[in-house]
């Protein structure tokens, strides 16, 4: 077995859907309508991973959260969020949530969530990990960035340019730097990141490959593409290549439904990308 995994969610057909997805995978999936009943799971069971809800009636997620933290400060959880508050983005961030899983989630986006949180846990990393390239000459090149824009308006988005220009990407604790510097709310540093397609948490290669699931691109065989690049490239979605030079991603949709399946390299569009021959593709970019 992979892992053990909690999902927490008063909805049944989510519930329903995550152990329909992952049980497949090799995981050991236990759900609970509420907050109440999967405190009484996590007291009986040992779980690698927590998939929970924020809104949920009686006990809410925030609050379910505060509780895992007190029984287990190291346990991954991820968020399953809707339409979320300001407020309750700060309170998720604040209690070192992995990743966030915008409702409706595509099969893929839920088995590339899990499979990275649970190699994390592997790893024995705790909620809280470390960014390789976020070191001390990284974030005294970010103070000096967030200096020259910190008395101007509108300053978030430039200097958000620029602290991903320098590091590659954006992840939290880059984000906490910034909200910090600023004086800004972290909710309202994530809200811009996440808003914005151009700016991302995650790592990139020197090529990044967004594959479309898009529903037109989906019935045309996308999810082979994506196989196709991930064993190619020995990468997982959301990954990079060990030597850095491809980034292997999935986009809900990319606006080019009539050329689909599509596949966007950089800023190269392809479209009706053959799966058998999706890694050639790849060839003028080596």
């Amino acid at each position: 077995m992979k892992g053990n995994i909690l999902v927490v969610d008063d909805e049944q057909i989510v519930l329903k859907s995550c152990e329909r997805i992952l049980s497949p995978e090799g995981y050991g999936v236990d759900t609970a309508t509420s907050a109440k009943d999967a405190l009484s799971l996590l007291d009986r069971n040992l779980y690698d991973l927590i998939i929970t809800d924020i809104k949920m009636p009686e006990m809410d997620g925030i609050e379910f959260m505060r509780l895992v933290r007190a029984k287990n400060p190291d346990i991954n959880i991820v968020v399953i969020t809707g339409y979320p508050s300001q407020e309750s983005i700060k309170e998720a961030l604040s209690l070192r949530i992995i990743d966030y899983l915008p409702k409706p989630f595509s099969p893929t986006h839920l088995i590339e969530v899990t499979n990275n949180a649970i190699e994390l846990k592997k790893r024995g990393v705790t909620p809280e990990p470390q960014v390789e390239d976020y070191t001390e000459d990284v974030a005294a090149r970010l103070d000096e960035i967030i200096d020259r824009y910190k008395n101007k308006p509108g300053s978030l988005i430039p200097v958000l340019q620029e602290a991903q220009e320098l590091v590659g990407y954006l992840p939290p604790v880059v984000q906490r730097h910034i909200s910090k510097g600023l004086r800004i709310p972290v909710s309202e540093v994530h809200g811009v990141v996440s808003f914005y397609s151009f700016f991302t948490m995650k790592p990139k290669g020197k090529h990044n490959i967004r594959v479309c699931l898009g529903t037109a691109c989906y019935v045309k065989g996308a999810e082979e593409i994506v196989k196709k690049f991930s064993e190619g490239l020995n990468v997982d979605i959301g990954g990079i290549t060990a030597d850095k030079k491809f980034s292997l991603e999935t986009v809900r949709c990319l606006g080019a439904c009539g050329l689909a399946p599509v596949v966007v390299i950089d800023k190269n569009t392809h479209g009706s990308v053959n799966p058998v021959k999706a890694l050639e593709l790849l060839k003028e970019y080596e």
